[in-house]
């Protein structure tokens, strides 16, 4: 109840400078501290007599001194001091006459049965109070916030009464208060933080509806009020909410940032920020390429340039048109694909630019430009891809002739043959596919992807390498070139059904022709176009009936690819020129 380090004025020092500074009181202040007292009796019930025997008879100075409960001043004026009356049972409001006694410093009526609520003015009527004791009677309605206006309190007590309502915070400013007590009331809300800091739990236990500290809980609430709980459940949901958009912002940031960075914009700014590297080529040319240049060829390589150069699993291929026309295809090797050492991925390439074969692209050259962007600088190709040739005039019904379709098998199958035997020591393909196949501006077929798989972090130089061709399966060496063989095949089979019915025309016409007597030149040129459809449907299958077993039995290239044997057939490939100039490369024979 009492509050720790106050420094206050020593109380017989602080009456002694009242006496001496209060003038002497006049006949009317006597009349009114009688008169006080007087209303103070006949407003209450007295029922154990004491207010009785107060006698108002004799005025004289110092007369009212000798009343049970009051002090005075001093003995010489009718001046109360100090009104005690604790435990006596009066009952009734607290009396208005206390008004007619300002010099009053010290009020006692604890311990009885007063009813109603506190005056307002109390403060104005007692100006110096010192000591307020209310405690234990049956006072109702809210703490007035006016008690406030008692500057010089100590002491504040008023427990055990009906007091409800919340504790004025106005109290707070009462600086010289020692002791407190509001205990066992019916008040309700937050307690003032100046007073949890300075008096304890039993300053305000017995209050159900009283919270905060230092009593932390509020009865069945925690300690919060209903507005303090819708209070912290719209926070919470708000904070709530808040945390969930920062962090849905902080994943589409960093997710933004990943695909900016693996496939947008992030990685051309590193390139830019490397444009000065040198692009190492195998033929040396007059002016030195630089980044830079690549930059410019292909509009920081724009989605607009891509190109189709190859299986989209290695990387991305733009094309580049230099200054003076001459177009290249620039590929852009994906960072996950690299699984070896900048030293080994130099000597790499090196090895691959020596490549040199027809049925090659052939790599011009290569650029490191970062500690993870590799490019390599092809010769473009045209005509795309084998894969996209085949599914594009499926889908416009311009579709490649027979015979160019047999030139793109035999072309693809003399680059594996030779990547395989005719460089020592020999290379493997390991992802060889339509999309692998790339075709000039002569439809000529042109391997590529050679030796990309041995850069791969699943791979490595030593093991998918050089001289291992008996130690890798056969269907990782050449069996997609039978899927190759099966795609030309599968795609022809819309044009050998209208070739068969137009050749059964044309076999009828013949004998009705021959049977008339007609030209024997002209019956020689229809029987040509009859034998030559009758090789056309023929090698057809076979060679489809070739890159099926190929791809069922997993069997592998022969020498230089000139015979082949596959399970129980036997290929021989050959270039059989029926005219100079008009040179078709075509099966020779095919056979069980």
């Amino acid at each position: 109840m009492a509050r720790r380090g106050s420094t206050l004025l020593p109380f017989h020092l602080y009456l002694l400078l009242l006496t001496i500074l209060t003038p002497k009181p006049s006949s009317s202040a006597v009349e009114d501290d009688v008169k006080c007292l007087q209303g103070f009796q006949k407003s209450l019930s007295d029922p154990q007599g004491t207010l009785s025997s107060w006698t108002f008879a004799n005025t004289s100075v110092g007369s009212i001194c000798s009343l049970s409960g009051v002090s005075c001043w001093n003995d010489r004026e009718n001046r109360v001091l100090r009104l005690q009356l604790p435990s006596m049972s009066l009952s009734g409001p607290i009396p208005s006459s206390l008004q007619f006694c300002p010099s009053m410093t010290h009020l006692d009526l604890s311990n009885n049965r007063l009813s109603g609520p506190i005056p307002s003015s109390m403060c104005d009527w007692l100006p110096y109070l010192v000591t307020l004791d209310l405690s234990s009677n049956q006072l109702s309605g809210p703490i007035p916030p006016d008690l406030s206006n008692c500057r010089y309190l100590n002491t504040l007590l008023l427990g055990e009464n009906s007091f409800s309502g919340a504790i004025p915070n106005s109290l707070s400013g009462l600086d010289r208060l020692t002791s407190f007590s509001v205990a066992s009331n019916r008040l309700s809300g937050p307690i003032p933080s100046s007073f949890a800091s300075d008096f304890g739990s039993s300053s305000f236990d017995g209050n159900s509806g009283l919270c905060g500290r230092p009593l932390g809980k509020c009865g069945g609430n925690g300690g919060l009020g209903r507005t303090g709980l819708i209070i912290i459940l719209a926070a919470g949901v708000f904070g709530a909410a808040a945390s969930l958009l920062f962090a849905f912002g902080l994943w589409w940031w960093f997710f933004r940032s990943r695909k900016k960075g693996a496939n947008g914009e992030g990685w051309v700014e590193r390139l830019r920020s490397h444009r000065y590297a040198q692009v190492s080529l195998f033929q040396k040319p007059i002016v030195k390429v630089r980044l830079a240049d690549l930059l410019t060829a292909t509009n920081d390589f724009d989605a607009g340039n891509v190109v189709d150069c190859g299986g989209s699993v290695s990387g991305i291929c733009y094309k580049a048109v230099l200054p003076d026309g001459s177009a290249l295809a620039v590929k852009r090797l994906r960072s996950s694909s690299i699984g070896v050492s900048e030293k080994l991925f130099r000597a790499e390439m090196v090895r691959f630019g020596q490549l040199r074969h027809p049925n090659l692209v052939p790599l011009l050259g290569f650029c490191i430009a970062a500690e993870d962007e590799r490019l390599l600088v092809y010769k473009h190709m045209p005509n795309s891809s084998l894969a996209s040739i085949i599914h594009r005039s499926g889908r416009t019904g311009a579709a490649l002739d027979w015979p160019g379709r047999l030139r793109i098998g035999i072309g693809a199958a003399r680059g594996l043959a030779w990547l395989h035997h005719g460089c020592q020591p020999p290379f493997l393909h390991q992802s060889m596919s339509s999309s692998a196949v790339l075709l000039d501006e002569d439809y000529e077929a042109r391997i590529t992807d050679f030796g990309i798989a041995r850069l791969s972090r699943w791979g490595s130089a030593e093991s998918n390498g050089v001289g291992d061709a008996g130690a890798v399966s056969n269907a990782l060496i050449d069996g997609d070139f039978g899927g190759i063989l099966v795609m030309c095949h599968r795609s022809m089979r819309a044009i050998l059904s209208r070739l068969q019915r137009g050749m059964c025309m044309l076999l009828v016409l013949f004998c009705w022709s021959w049977r008339r007597g007609r030209s024997r030149l002209k019956l020689l040129a229809m029987l040509m176009r009859v034998l030559r459809g009758i090789w056309l449907i023929g090698s057809t299958g076979s060679l489809g009936a070739v890159g099926s077993e190929m791809l069922l039995t997993g069997c592998y290239v022969g020498r230089d690819m000139m015979i082949r044997s596959c399970g129980s057939w036997r290929l021989r490939v050959v270039a059989w020129p029926p005219r100079p100039g008009r040179g078709i490369p075509c099966i020779r024979s095919i056979h069980r």
